[in-house]
């Protein structure tokens, strides 16, 4: 017999009975029936219960123990009577009847509940992790990510890609989020930088000759938290491909998105190959670049209807080269007031400076507005809007932009008063033709849009002979659910495209030898057409185990704040560390002056 067990506490069924075992792990519960006591002993692998009889030598003890004390037990495996069977347990038809215990780790009284959901706030849960792990719901959605990065790999090695790993110590990057530096001891006044993803490494293995790499790459990103990004650091599914199309990426993600959300979640998904909408055909129509598509609603241009109407408001707008959208809301005819007062509030929070509706109900038009429009109008508004008895259609009105960002907030949050987002379903698609270029709202600069490093669609010519911010990119977006779950894009390869991309967005070939010159060097001796991807592992489990927030599928997240209250990180150095760095910490005033009262990494 094993020191601590011949059994985990998940394994034991009606075949073992009469056997002697030995079983360990923590006390989930204890129930008192008329002096025999019944345990729930939990570990990783289930929950067994264990009955304890008064005669055991050991049953004066039980008064000391608490729950979350780990334990060791040996008895016999006994089957439970009929009635006392637990169906919802995978040991449900047995028990132990303990002959001997031992005590193996002491639990003192514990800050939250583990058999329970006891809304502990989660500063505490964060602050008592270790604990919290141990809770059902977030143990399992762990080993989900597990299995999910387990399947990934996989099925990458099965596509034919190798897993190389990056390096963790690099160089700072001028593009994308703040990075995390790290200061040289050797080097005194220069720094490393966590890398914000492997991306410049990627590429140059593809330079190299691998030809299919991928990596389940820690990236790290000085930015703010939202509920579907964790600050601080996350995982990504890296992936990069020699002498390939987008289509060919495509090909590869989708088979893959496929395998995993059939494996591992029983909703519906979209199957290969997925929607494609290129970038400007979302942004008019869902105000987004990622797109929830459970939702049916959509934006509809309805400018020219109001271009030469009575209500000044809109017509007005579309006359300085505005727009007027409508968006319909199915069956809210018998909606209250509130209904609608709460969703023009909705939007003027988001920016709007209104919102118009009309009604159609009873076989007439309801509105505010109705009696500024012309029959005419009416009617083609009915028509463009596909309207049935008892809809209604919301109006925006403004300049294009705006509308999108209003129109971006507005439909989902319409979707979810109407109920019309199915929560048994998963939606992919691809958001694809990028822009390469933007004017700069300020500066009325030409800048990069997104991903500078992609490859313009039409190559040199297009930088060339188009206006710049008629130029695409080959960069595509792929979004589940009306979340980003990654960008990609097939590689700007030829130095002079790059050369001439930057120049367009003003920066001339000194910046990109100086902040990229590995990589320009690197495509100067021969470098193979390329491109890649990174789905984010963190939010495809967060879908997967269909959690609103991604800290619940992180085994040790920061807060919000990007604080790790478990290890209480970030914290103070000493004055020696800071001087083998050739560092001096010089705080804010309003710090300095709380310096004195404040413990090491409170600030």
């Amino acid at each position: 017999m094993g020191l601590y067990r011949t059994h985990t506490c998940g394994e034991l069924r009606r075949e073992q009975v009469g056997e002697t075992v030995r079983i360990a792990g923590w006390i989930h519960s204890v129930r008192d029936h008329g002096g025999v006591i019944f345990i729930d002993l939990r570990d990783h692998y289930g929950i067994t219960q264990v009955v304890i009889d008064p005669e055991c030598a050991f049953y004066q003890a039980l008064e000391r123990w608490r729950v979350e004390t780990v334990v060791r037990f040996d008895g016999t495996v006994v089957a439970r009577t009929e009635s006392t069977i637990n169906p919802k347990l995978a040991t449900g038809e047995i028990e132990v009847r303990a002959s001997d215990m031992e005590i193996l780790g002491e639990a003192e009284v514990i800050p939250f509940q583990i058999a329970k959901d006891d809304g502990a706030p989660e500063a505490m849960r964060l602050k008592y992790r270790f604990l919290d792990l141990r809770r059902e719901e977030l143990h399992k959605n762990i080993m989900l990510r597990s299995r999910v990065i387990a399947e990934m790999r996989r099925y990458m090695t099965a596509q034919g890609f190798n897993e190389f790993q990056t390096p963790i110590l690099t160089a700072s990057s001028p593009e994308g989020a703040r990075d995390y530096l790290v200061p040289s001891r050797l080097h005194p006044g220069k720094f490393y930088a966590l890398p914000q993803a492997p991306q410049q490494f990627k590429q140059l293995l593809m330079v190299a000759g691998f030809d299919r790499y991928f990596q389940i790459a820690p990236c790290f990103r000085d930015e703010d938290a939202r509920a579907d990004r964790s600050p601080g650091e996350f995982y990504q599914l890296d992936v990069e491909m020699s002498f390939v199309e987008q289509d060919d990426i495509f090909a590869v993600i989708e088979g893959l998105l496929a395998d995993v959300f059939g494996k591992f979640s029983e909703k519906e998904f979209t199957r290969p190959p997925f929607p494609r909408i290129p970038y400007r055909e979302a942004m008019r129509r869902f105000g987004s670049d990622k797109p929830d598509l459970r939702n049916p609603l959509e934006m509809i241009d309805v400018s020219e209807l109001f271009r030469n109407c009575e209500f000044k408001a809109f017509a007005g707008t579309v006359a300085a080269g505005g727009v007027v959208r409508a968006i319909r809301a199915p069956q809210v005819a018998g909606k209250p007031r509130k209904f609608f007062d709460d969703m023009i509030k909705f939007a003027q929070e988001n920016g709007a400076k209104g919102m118009a509706y009309i009604i159609w109900t009873g076989g007439e038009e309801k509105s505010p507005i109705a009696k500024f429009l012309s029959r005419e109008i009416l009617d083609g508004l009915k028509s463009a809007g596909q309207v049935e008895e008892g809809d209604a259609l919301f109006f925006l009105a403004d300049q294009e932009k705006l509308v999108q960002k209003i129109g971006g907030a507005v439909i989902p949050e319409l979707g979810r008063q109407l109920g019309l987002i199915d929560p048994n379903v998963y939606k992919f698609c691809w958001i694809v033709d990028f822009p390469m270029f933007e004017e700069d709202e300020e500066t009325g600069a030409t800048v990069f849009s997104h991903n500078p490093f992609s490859m313009p669609q039409g190559g040199m010519e297009a930088l060339l002979n188009k206006n710049p911010l008629d130029v695409l990119a080959y960069q595509y977006d792929i979004v589940c659910n009306g979340i980003e779950l990654s960008s990609g894009a097939i590689r700007n390869h030829r130095p002079e495209i790059m050369y001439k991309a930057f120049e367009i967005a003003g920066y001339d070939r000194s910046v990109v030898d100086e902040k990229f010159g590995g990589m320009i060097n690197a495509f100067r001796l021969g470098a193979p057409p390329h491109g890649g991807i990174a789905p984010g592992v963190d939010r495809m489990v967060m879908l997967l185990a269909d959690e609103p927030n991604i800290r619940e599928v992180i085994a040790f997240p920061f807060n919000q704040q990007a604080q790790d209250l478990m290890m209480n990180a970030p914290a103070e150095v000493t004055p020696k560390q800071l001087r083998e760095l050739h560092l001096e910490v010089k705080l804010p005033k309003k710090q300095e002056k709380a310096a004195p009262e404040s413990g090491p990494g409170e600030k």
